[in-house]
């Protein structure tokens, strides 16, 4: 390490006042942008962040000192043993504590991903670059939720995903629930009808509807909905709505008015 006070040109009992102004005249000279030195620029750079941390600069004046802290004896006698423990204990710490630290993020899904699950694979950023791995999508999150995977992310930390899902106008959720629209002819309502439905997963289903249903009449289809990591599901509810043809024969407008003349 070089000395910081002679890339500085101060003396030892330099003031931090003194340390400041022998810094910026140098940092003036020097700086790449002026035409300087990059690597004369970060020799006067690391010298300042040295001298005006007290601990940093602490080090540097007394090294003996420092050597007592990591448990050296201070009559400088001491075996390889003792070195191995001191630095074996003492770096791997850190190491172990990085490995218990969080990696967060968020993670927009649809709520197909949230009916069908799977597996998913993301790219998590960190101070080491962007690593990719692959997650579950659990059954049934809601939005806002935050599934935690051990060591899952980058240096085998937790990564902690928060789960944000795409608005579906077709579907309006409640819970594991899902509800949704379909226009149906307004005779299938007056005269009855078994008509087609798909649910989330795209799979049709058959709905039986009575004569003489109003539109705006819901129905439920069981089990149909989400479902859930307690391997419950929710239920699909059909709310229909009548369409009315753009061409009525006149015998059927004929018949209308007199029924409602009547």
């Amino acid at each position: 390490m070089q000395n910081p006070y002679q890339t500085l040109g101060v003396e030892h009992t330099a003031s931090a006042d003194e340390i400041k102004r022998a810094y910026r005249k140098l940092a003036s000279q020097h700086h790449p942008d002026k035409g300087g030195d990059k690597t004369r620029f970060q020799e006067i750079q690391s010298a300042y962040d040295t001298l005006t941390d007290p601990n940093k600069r602490a080090a540097f004046d007394n090294p003996r000192s420092q050597m007592h802290g990591f448990g050296f004896p201070s009559n400088g006698s001491f075996d390889f043993q003792t070195v191995f423990d001191i630095f074996g204990t003492r770096f791997q710490q850190p190491q172990q504590a990085r490995m218990h630290q969080q990696a967060r993020m968020s993670l927009w899904v649809t709520l197909k991903d949230v009916a069908e699950g799977g597996r998913r694979t993301v790219s998590v950023g960190s101070q080491q670059g962007t690593v990719t791995v692959e997650i579950e999508i659990p059954l049934g999150i809601n939005d806002g939720d935050t599934v935690q995977y051990p060591k899952t992310g980058p240096m085998g930390m937790d990564l902690l995903i928060t789960f944000r899902i795409h608005p579906n106008p077709k579907w309006e959720r409640q819970g594991p629930n899902l509800t949704t629209e379909h226009a149906t002819n307004i005779w299938d309502l007056i005269l009855g009808a078994e008509i087609t439905v798909t649910d989330i997963l795209g799979t049709a289903l058959s709905l039986n509807i009575p004569p003489r249903t109003q539109s705006g009449t819901v129905f439920r289809l069981r089990e149909r909905g989400l479902r859930q990591r307690n391997s419950t599901t929710g239920d699909m509810f059909v709310r229909v709505q009548a369409r009315i043809p753009d061409h009525i024969p006149t015998t059927i407008i004929d018949a209308i008015e007199q029924a409602r003349d009547q």
